[in-house]
């Protein structure tokens, strides 16, 4: 395969889309590296699960405070402003709406919005957790995610295989080779690396890549 981009560059990628003041649900994992790449003048109020709002950055290394963790168990600090409360609060505030974004990673993504993001194999979380909560409570849902599986095969797809996360929820795919939006239950290319050829990022996808209109150049910094 062509180079691709790296972790870091597609959760840069993603931020650039966060609107100034909007109200972010980061999934645990690779999605909680898009805080680190707000851009200048845009400012996001993170949202965690377990009750928290308006958190910022990780503390330095031996400055943790471990009664202020997000839901994925990590350390962070806090800005001004910010705010605690009950745990069923948090899911009333996913549940009713009050969230305009939120980023998940995912094993598969469906063309027609499907999100599979949990399993239940050896390696697999226990449970679907707050995701199913946050896919259909968040006004926008993006997913972020290598393109493919560590051994090749397509995670975007026609149908998924694996347990849902939510049906029909997913709106934009920043992958390690495209930016992707999900219309009329197709994938509809908005934006792909230079050096693919639609031929070769097609053949890596498990159903067929729509264009409308031009197709951007994906250009992210070195990171």
């Amino acid at each position: 395969m062509t180079s691709k981009l790296t972790n870091a560059q597609i959760a840069w990628r993603a931020a650039q889309d966060i609107e100034d003041g909007a109200y972010v649900n980061l999934g645990i994992g690779f999605p909680e590296m898009v805080a680190k790449f707000q851009p200048p003048g845009r400012q996001a109020i993170f949202h965690t699960e377990n009750g928290v709002l308006n958190f910022g950055e990780s503390p330095a290394e031996g400055e943790e405070d471990w009664d202020l963790i997000n839901a994925g168990k990590k350390a962070i600090t806090l800005k001004p402003g910010a705010a605690f409360f009950h745990h069923a609060d948090s899911f009333a505030m996913v549940r009713g709406g009050h969230l305009d974004v939120a980023i998940l990673g995912a094993y598969e993504v469906a063309e027609t919005g499907d999100l599979a993001n949990w399993s239940t194999g050896p390696k697999g979380v226990p449970a679907v957790g707050g995701a199913m909560d946050l896919v259909h409570g968040a006004k926008r849902v993006a997913v972020i995610t290598d393109h493919v599986t560590k051994d090749g095969r397509p995670k975007l797809v026609r149908r998924c295989s694996l347990p849902l996360t939510g049906v029909g929820c997913v709106t934009r795919i920043y992958t390690s080779l495209a930016v992707i939006d999900i219309e009329d239950s197709h994938f509809v290319l908005r934006e792909k690396l230079a050096d693919i050829s639609m031929d070769a990022l097609q053949a890596v996808t498990g159903a067929p890549l729509v264009v409308s209109g031009s197709v951007a150049d994906l250009l992210v910094p070195e990171l």
